[in-house]
């Protein structure tokens, strides 16, 4: 009987150092949505664009859930709106995007003006106090067509991790020559994540289950 009161009080202990979670769709982390437009840049598959964030210093980093984005009308007939997250290139001695972490889901025919919603693909994690970057694009060039991404003033509305990278840079093929766009703002987006607990906590989650799963056995074993 004391063994079993033992482990419930350690199970409510784990419970206790548990960082709260957010609601399913994940904590509003930063945005930049509520102040006036002040202008667009255009998307395209000669045209890729990108806006970089630090993350926040929650320990366990973050689990993101999804991206918003506020775009302005279409011109001309494009197609194949995409949405990545890029980790950012190391040894180029600027902020600048690297490679591909993952795809986002979500409207691929964003054509008139509004916020639409991306969705993280199942995993995609950030690590704390890093760089990385919401990178868009489409099927078709811009001289065909152009999906347009708002800018508005900085700093963000809303910013919990403190920090979004000023203005938007572009690169005509997504890998190489990224370059700042003509300065109009910050990029129109909204981030949405979840925070992980630490390695340690997770470490005493596994304990307790251990030690539960050793309690039940042993308790059937004297029936």
């Amino acid at each position: 009987m004391k063994k079993t009161i033992v482990v419930g009080i350690l199970i409510l202990a784990l419970g206790a150092l548990t960082p709260p979670y957010a609601q399913a769709q994940g904590t509003l982390y930063l945005s930049s949505l509520s102040p006036t437009s002040t202008g667009s840049v255009a998307v395209g598959s000669d045209s890729w664009l990108a806006a970089g964030v630090y993350t926040g210093n929650n320990a366990g980093g973050y689990s993101l859930n999804s991206i918003q984005l506020g775009l302005t009308d279409a011109t001309g007939n494009p197609s194949g709106f995409g949405v990545m997250l890029y980790s950012e290139a190391q040894g180029t001695g600027s902020i600048l995007p690297g490679s591909s972490l993952g795809t986002l889901t979500g409207s691929s025919d964003p054509g008139t003006v509004g916020t639409y919603i991306y969705t993280a693909p199942s995993g995609l994690s950030l690590s704390p106090a890093t760089v990385y970057f919401i990178v868009i694009t489409s099927g078709t060039k811009v001289s065909n067509g152009s999906y347009n991404w708002s800018e508005s003033a900085y700093p963000p509305g809303v910013s919990a991790w403190g920090l979004g990278i000023n203005g938007i840079d572009t690169s005509n093929n997504g890998t190489s020559d990224w370059s700042p766009t003509p300065y109009l703002g910050i990029a129109q987006f909204a981030i949405y994540a979840t925070p992980a607990p630490e390695p340690g906590v997770l470490g005493l989650f596994a304990l307790g289950g251990l030690l539960v799963a050793f309690q039940r056995r042993k308790m059937s074993s004297l029936q």
